[in-house]
């Protein structure tokens, strides 16, 4: 019996370490093109948005920018990932997103190249965040849905798009998650 209990504990354990390795291996683009992945934010508390410039929920930008400022020093980052899925709030290019981002909203925190996070062109970070196997599944709702990653890499939040960055709830969240 107690070899079938430390057999299970460690497939638990092995399972759930290889998903938070695949999670940290999934291959991202920079808005600038240039190869990354969340493995660049190893050991952070990370805090995944997909974003978009001509959504009611745009603003949010301004919100994601103060808590980046100031939790970033104590280890958290937050990361954009524009998104043109819904109402195709966000036609433009990288370099314009970039641009608009920069001079809109003084956005300092990483942003990432322009995808997917629902239908057959999900991008493998959205599906692995949100997909049947996820840890916290179901389809993305709308812009500025977010996930908030823990420092060994596993999610352990998700916050619909209508809840603002400095909500208490997300504020909580990221301040735990940095202890």
């Amino acid at each position: 019996m107690q070899t079938f209990l430390l057999a299970g504990i460690l497939t638990v354990a092995f399972v759930a370490n290889a998903m938070t390795a695949s999670l940290a291996e999934i291959p991202l683009k920079t808005i600038d093109g240039t190869d990354a992945s969340l493995k660049d934010y190893a050991g952070k508390v990370v805090l995944i948005v997909n974003v978009a410039s001509k959504c009611g929920n745009t603003p949010q930008y301004a919100e994601l920018e103060t808590l980046y400022q100031k939790y970033s020093p104590q280890g958290f980052v937050v990361l954009g990932f524009p998104c043109n899925d819904f109402g195709a709030q966000e036609p433009g290019t990288n370099e314009q997103i970039k641009e608009f981002c920069s001079l809109k909203y003084k956005v300092t925190f990483p942003m990432f190249d322009k995808v997917h996070v629902k239908g057959p062109e999900q991008s493998p970070l959205y599906a692995a965040l949100s997909g049947p196997d996820a840890k916290l599944p179901g389809d993305v709702k709308w812009n500025f849905g977010k996930f908030l990653i823990g420092k060994n890499g596993e999610v352990i939040a998700r916050f619909e798009p209508g809840m603002k960055p400095e909500n208490p709830e997300i504020v909580s969240a990221i301040e735990t998650a940095l202890k």
